[in-house]
Parts: C-alpha cells; structure tokens; sequence
C-alpha cells in the first residue's frame, strides 16, 4: 500500500516524505543520530542507512537530512519504500512518552555593538542554518520569528547556533523590554516551540556562494578571501551577534563586497570595523595594499 509522496524541501540536503494523515499531531522530533531515537523505532532503523545525518518527525511527514555521499536522486524511492514497508507491517512511527516536566531552558542576554540589537543566547542549539527575518512575512522558517515579530518594537530577527539577535525600532528602549523578551524565548521554547524548521529555510544565492560545490567554482583570490572571513572574522561578529558573508570580488578594481547581518546589518561601527579591522586584514593576508571591502547590510 503507497503512503508517501516525496517532496523537495528549500535544503538540497533535507528531503520530505509525506504522509496522508498526521503522524505526529503534537509533537515535532528531531533526532540527531541514534542514541537520541529510544522511542522510535522507525528513526532507529533509518540511521543504519550510513547516509542518514539527521531525522525529523512531525505532522504528517518524515523528513530526512543526508551527508553529501550521496544524492538523493539515487535512494530516495528506497527510502521511501522502506518507510512503507515498516508502517504497513505495523510498526509504531514514534511512542509517545509522557512528559511531567518542561526541559528546563536559559536564556541570557547580551548587549552588542549596535545599540538597536541585543543578542539572546540559549544553553541549547536553536539552528544549524542561518537565517536572518527582515519582517514578518519572511518567517516561514521560524515559527519563534513569527512570534517575535508581533512584539511592535521588533523591527527584524536573525538566528545563528544557539542565540537570536534582535534588532528594535526606537519606540522602545532595551531597558524597558529586555526581560520581556527573554522570558518569552524561553517560555517559547521549554513549551515545545519550534525556533527554526530547517526543511524550510531559503538558501540566498550568497549563502549559495559559499557551499563547497559553488566554492570551487569562484577564482583563486575569492576563494581565499572566503577562507580568511571564515576562519578569523566570522568567529569575531558572531560574538557581536552578527555574521559576515563573502558576495564578490572585482579584480580590476581591487573591490571586495561583503553582506553585514544580524547585529552587525546598519550598526554604526560597521564602517570602522571594515575600514580598520577586515580590509587591513584582507591587504595584509593577500599581500595587496590596494583592497578595499564594501559592506551590504543583509
């Protein structure tokens, strides 16, 4: 008996097999590898295929995230049958343990360079995939964005790992509303709330630029320009609660443009920290006096 229809998602690496009813109603599993799926039997058996990296139940479907080995082109009707296979045998496709308490969450924040942002951190993984909201309609990926955004004081919402950067408009002050926030998040989340869905997310087409596939495509210099950012000044402004990404490199004129997001999109130290700390570092690494960086707010 067919149950599952596959469907794309916006992450080449994450596919999704849907069912024609709900699975799991209530509740959304996210099972990072095998000792995490004691109450999936199905997930279990999925992590002995070697290409699976992550499992995600929710709804009405299974999606799956592999590693690079191989494409999804080659195994995804063996997935999917083997899925069918297990429900129609009648295997139970998660069991629902009851839970009596919240898993505890801490939230804390952090005041950034930009004095519109302030930076929340969590003692727990919130996304694999950057993502940054400019406003309300761009939250598909973010049910926790969604609800940020109804707060008329936030202006825009960026995630990376384990900390959102929240940047407000000036009808509001910090002061006034920091706490309000941060027990929001972390009532958010210890009630099940999902931060990022990762089938979800958009990859840009400068975030595209950066995969290995897309990478080796690039010339020589902006290879190594992205090998500099990623390695010395990523780390810098994702503690300032922003992120840096390389967009393009022209060689007649020496001219390097960079994408600013999160804390670091429209602050008003950006400029120095580009004029006196990335382009020095570039001319530097590069052996070339002549490079000059321009910034792209995100």
């Amino acid at each position: 008996m067919k149950l599952i229809t596959i469907k794309e998602t916006n992450n080449p690496s994450i596919l999704k097999f849907e069912f024609s009813y709900f699975i799991s109603p209530n509740k959304s599993y996210e099972f990072k590898n095998i000792d995490e799926c004691k109450n999936s039997q199905l997930a279990q058996q999925l992590f002995y295929l070697p290409f699976v990296k992550t499992v995600y139940i929710s709804g009405n479907f299974i999606a799956i995230e592999k590693f690079s080995i191989v494409e999804w082109n080659d195994v995804k009707f063996e997935v999917a049958e083997q899925i069918e296979n297990y429900v129609n045998a009648g295997g139970e496709i998660v069991k629902v343990i009851e839970e009596n308490k919240k898993t505890p969450i801490t939230i804390y924040a952090e005041s950034t360079p930009n004095p519109s942002v302030m930076k929340f951190v969590a003692n727990k993984a919130l996304t694999k995939t950057i993502i940054e909201c400019k406003n309300i309609d761009e939250t598909e990926a973010s049910p926790l964005a969604k609800e940020l955004f109804k707060f008329p004081f936030v202006k825009e919402v960026f995630f990376d790992q384990n900390y959102i950067s929240i940047t407000k408009y000036s009808v509001s002050e910090w002061q006034d509303v920091t706490n309000e926030i941060r027990v929001f998040i972390k009532e958010f989340l210890e009630n099940g709330g999902i931060a990022v869905d990762e089938t979800k997310v958009h990859q840009s087409e400068i975030q595209a630029k950066q995969e290995i596939h897309n990478f080796d495509n690039l010339d020589a210099t902006s290879q190594k320009i992205i090998n500099i950012i990623d390695e010395y000044i990523k780390p810098a402004v994702a503690a300032d609660g922003g992120n840096i990404l390389f967009d393009s490199y022209a060689e007649e004129e020496k001219k390097v443009k960079v994408v600013l997001q999160g804390a670091c999109s429209g602050c008003p130290s950006s400029t120095f920290t580009l004029k006196n700390g990335i382009e020095n570092m570039l001319k530097e690494m590069l052996h070339d006096q002549e490079i000059k960086v321009e910034a792209i707010n995100g």
